[in-house]
């Protein structure tokens, strides 16, 4: 695995509703909407498999207009045609009964039970620790500059030196257009669309039952108001398509419309919860379609392309599918001793009084509380370090175990976080930062000045 990043962590969305969709609202017989569903069949047994918080909490798409009625009924249809499991509920009373908050606009929803929630960090960190443990090697700071077509597949060049393989994946995101238009005539083109978010403090995902979407449009499924897999409340995403592949900063209309939005279909939201706001980037490639195939004048190159929403949903059967491809191009069999299972980190705070003191009384480090606003402890943040593929920025540590994550945003626990990086992965302490690229927090030291 060529990773341009210098964690596993930043391969996934910096920003992710972390919604499993059910798979109502894609066309029907899409490549997306085969997959979708396929993936949300999946993720259940998967969550269990690799140790990650999943909650099949179900999902509404609420209709506040009775000339919205007939589109509604059309989304209703076609998920019945795409086999997925919906109910049309027109009964107010009823509606309010499961979503006590729901506005009071709302006269009917499409309830989606199949729906859930997932952390998307904890996924592909999940996925990728359990290649690594299988065999999978993976090589960070690797940015792919161009390939070369050879006898036996393909020379990729990259800023770390040259790499040959039988095929390619390329699963690129955002900049899955570039690697495919440098070997195919045959021209892609995706779309960053950006999508900014808040998120509200922990205990506040109990303000809505189910992940409450507005009726969709061109540009996606719309804002949405929901709980998050780790009990916080999430509003967003906007949809605004640039050109920068690049820039994930958000913006005040960005916000103002996401705030506004999100309390057309919900009502009271604890706005003055809110501990910060983000943005990320959807690949939307112009057909709004995922593109998973081999490159027909390229052989030997294989495309994971506009893989926007549903794309975390879909993520098992996309990988399901790339797989089935190369089994037949390569005549692969079954690795015998692959083991599917990955052990996730303790969360300590989790545990009772009685498995805690165990746990303490095994290794003292768990009873060292570091980040206060998640209950997170030293024994966490080294598991985090000394994992496969370990966590060496605050970022990564944050994205592993959610020290960071709470209401003060990392204020008190970075330096203990810092000190902890830089003990155990022998990093200078100017030298650890935030993100990965230029994002160094420390950049010298007053005492020794003075």
């Amino acid at each position: 695995v060529l990773e341009k990043g210098e964690d596993v962590c930043y391969a996934t969305s910096k920003a992710n509703s972390g919604i499993a969709h059910a798979g109502y609202d894609a066309k029907v017989g899409s490549l997306m909407a085969k997959l979708n569903i396929e993936g949300n069949r999946m993720m259940p047994e998967l969550s269990k498999e690799l140790d990650i918080p999943f909650i099949q909490n179900g999902s509404f798409v609420a209709c506040n207009r009775e000339e919205d009625l007939d589109t509604l009924k059309a989304l209703y249809d076609r998920g019945i045609e795409n086999g997925v499991e919906v109910e049309l509920i027109t009964d107010r009373n009823r509606i309010v009964e499961m979503e006590p908050n729901i506005s009071d606009n709302v006269i009917a929803v499409l309830y989606a039970p199949t729906a859930g929630v997932v952390c998307p960090f904890t996924l592909n960190i999940a996925m990728a620790e359990n290649a690594a443990m299988n065999g999978v090697e993976f090589k960070f700071n690797t940015e792919v500059t161009g390939f070369e077509k050879i006898e036996d597949g393909w020379k990729v060049l990259t800023n770390q030196g040259n790499f040959e393989a039988k095929y390619i994946v390329n699963a690129a995101g955002v900049y899955a257009d570039v690697l495919h238009n440098m070997v195919s005539d045959n021209k892609i083109h995706i779309t960053a669309r950006r999508g900014d978010y808040c998120l509200l403090d922990k205990g506040t995902g109990k303000h809505v039952n189910r992940t409450i979407f507005a009726l969709p449009s061109k540009f996606g499924k719309g804002i949405l108001v929901t709980p998050t897999a780790h009990g916080n409340l999430l509003l967003g995403p906007t949809a605004v398509d640039i050109e920068d592949k690049e820039s994930t900063a958000t913006t005040s209309d960005g916000l103002s419309e996401l705030i506004t939005k999100a309390g057309i279909n919900v009502k009271n939201i604890p706005l003055r919860k809110v501990i910060t706001s983000f943005a990320g980037l959807r690949a939307h490639e112009d057909n709004h379609e995922f593109i998973i195939q081999e490159v027909e004048d390229a052989k030997g190159f294989i495309d994971c392309a506009g893989i926007e929403s549903p794309g975390l949903t879909s993520s098992p059967a996309i990988g399901k599918m790339v797989a089935n491809i190369l089994k037949e191009k390569l005549s692969l069999e079954p690795n015998p001793n692959f083991n599917g299972k990955r052990q996730g980190i303790v969360v300590a705070n989790e545990l009772d009084f009685e498995a805690r003191q165990e746990l303490i009384k095994s290794n003292p480090a768990y009873g060292n509380i570091v980040c206060r606003c998640e209950m997170i402890s030293e024994g966490e943040i080294l598991d985090a370090i000394h994992r496969p593929l370990g966590a060496t920025s605050l970022d990564g540590v944050k994205r592993r175990t959610r020290a960071g994550m709470g209401r003060c945003q990392s204020g008190f626990c970075s330096p203990r976080t810092i000190d902890s990086i830089n003990k155990e992965c022998k990093i200078a302490m100017n030298e650890i930062k935030k993100s990965g690229g230029k994002s160094q927090i420390i950049v010298g030291t007053n005492k020794d000045s003075l």
